[in-house]
């Protein structure tokens, strides 16, 4: 994913959590916010909380949630935070790369993305 598709500002973030509509599922919370460009491409935030692991596997989750996301169909014009929940990293570790990106596609049907 190209630097340009993230969100990395605070006030990205606080916007997102502020005014977007969120959905959750076992591993993720995901939060959209429609942006008033509709025809830009959609933009990600990534929340990796402490509780998820050391900054050695929330490292590595990040950059293997980076790698899914181009892969999956997301709604132009669309601010997006996926936030991860406890157990997360230990469960893509026993897993595998394939079960990750199954739940990123089960949060996003979820949201209606």
């Amino acid at each position: 994913m190209e630097r340009r598709y993230r969100l990395s500002r605070s006030r990205d973030f606080d916007n997102v959590y502020r005014h977007g509509r969120s959905t959750s599922t076992r591993f993720f919370t995901l939060h959209a916010f429609p942006r008033e460009d509709a025809s830009s491409e959609p933009r990600l935030g990534l929340a990796i909380p402490k509780s998820v692991g050391t900054a050695v596997k929330r490292n590595r989750l990040k950059r293997m949630l980076r790698e899914v996301w181009p892969m999956k169909d997301r709604r132009r014009g669309f601010d997006y935070v996926l936030v991860a929940r406890p157990g997360l990293a230990e469960t893509v570790e026993a897993r595998g790369f394939d079960w990750l990106s199954e739940r990123v596609d089960e949060v996003m049907e979820r949201a209606g993305s």
